[in-house]
């Protein structure tokens, strides 16, 4: 019996008393990627990103281990309720235009003091003050640098769009901007390397492709390395008492760790590890999330149909966004239909072993987005469901 064949099994026992769809996490596998995370960090701190877990429980579960510290969450309506949950140190990862949750963050000490915003324009300023509704509470405010490389003058640029500071420059003049304005105190930098986190360099069938990703990953972990190093100096001199500095992700936590300058890496994804950290070369990891869903037809030999599993990942579209049949190995969708909001035919010689009600295992493309789709997780020990907890969604949160 293969590694995989043994997991279905497993999962198959520890959910008989369940009918799918069915969403589970292995804590076998999650706490030994948790694990590879912090080797990998080699002794700076994991801040773990919410986005890609999306479980409180899961969430506290990973705090509680040595070597992870803070979250970095995704919406400011979500910062305020994990606050108010306990969570003590939440950084907002991306920029919010929530008046009222600025109104509820300035008018509450205990909130105030526990979430910081991310800032990367005069004019997010200016709408938090708005916002306060009289609230005096001082705001902790990091400041966000643009990491993609940018090549051949600016003409080409391999990165998120996401921040307008890139200069070291540009930065300071920011931070002095809020050293300026009463109300604000700069705490932290974050720059998230996408480009070079996020994207998997060991593509199967397409080794010169793999290369050149793998010779821009290089070029750019240089440049961004002198960069932010030189970001640091010229904020530190404007914000001595600076907290943090942010970086990372799941693919490059060693890369980014090994930088004098930054203080702490953030991950998520790293725990459920989905379908598109299976190219990597710099670490593997063991797929722990997983869902679902049942065998409803038998449509004619080599096919079976299950009960929806249409359950794309956000980015640009494409065949890798979809979740992708992983237990029994074999299974492949029909180019025809793909993963159907109701049901999904799925082709291979495996579907012929495969009875009415029987369940066939899937891991979805990205992490946390998984969640959006149940909630609850099941989680499994061995072969035994230990405890059922809630997603957000099962505690009726959609932040976004």
């Amino acid at each position: 019996m293969t590694a995989r064949a043994a997991d279905r099994a497993r999962y198959d026992r520890a959910t008989a008393h369940l009918d799918a769809p069915v969403a589970i996490v292995d804590l076998d596998a999650f706490d030994a990627n948790a694990d590879d995370l912090v080797r990998r960090a080699g002794g700076k701190p994991v801040r773990v990103a919410s986005k890609s877990v999306r479980c409180r429980a899961l969430l506290e579960r990973v705090l509680a281990r040595e070597g992870f510290a803070g979250l970095m969450s995704y919406t400011l309506a979500e910062s305020l309720w994990l606050a108010r949950s306990g969570f003590d140190d939440v950084l907002l990862a991306y920029p919010s235009a929530d008046r009222a949750g600025y109104a509820e963050l300035t008018g509450d000490p205990k909130l105030a003091a526990a979430v910081t915003v991310m800032i990367d324009d005069p004019a997010q300023l200016r709408l938090i003050d708005d916002a306060r509704d009289g609230g005096r509470e001082e705001v902790r405010v990091c400041l966000e640098l643009d990491t993609s490389l940018r090549m051949l003058g600016g003409r080409i640029r391999v990165g998120a769009l996401r921040s307008p500071l890139r200069s070291a420059a540009q930065v300071a003049e920011m931070a002095r901007t809020i050293a300026r304005r009463p109300g604000f105190r700069l705490v932290g930098i974050m720059a998230y390397e996408g480009h070079i986190a996020g994207v998997g360099d060991d593509l199967r069938g397409r080794p010169l492709r793999s290369r050149a990703i793998r010779l821009m990953q290089a070029t750019a972990r240089r440049e961004l390395a002198r960069r932010r190093a030189e970001v640091v100096r010229a904020v530190r001199a404007v914000a001595p008492d600076l907290e943090f500095v942010n970086g990372g992700g799941t693919g490059s936590v060693q890369h980014t760790a090994a930088e004098e300058a930054v203080t702490e890496i953030a991950a998520g994804s790293g725990l459920y590890v989905p379908r598109l950290f299976d190219n990597y070369t710099s670490f593997s990891g063991r797929p722990a999330a997983l869902f679902a869903q049942p065998v409803v037809r038998r449509p004619g030999v080599g096919v079976v149909t299950v009960l929806g599993g249409g359950h794309p990942a956000s980015g640009a579209p494409g065949p890798d966004r979809l979740p992708v049949p992983y237990l029994p190995e074999g299974l492949r969708y029909d180019s025809q239909e793909g993963a159907g909001e109701v049901q999904t035919p799925l082709l291979g010689s495996p579907a012929d072993d495969l009875l009415i009600g029987d369940k066939v295992w899937f891991r979805h493309a990205k992490a946390g987005e998984l969640c959006e789709r149940f909630d609850t997780l099941h989680l499994v020990a061995g072969d035994t469901v230990t405890a059922s907890v809630p997603t957000y969604r099962g505690e009726g949160h959609t932040f976004l």
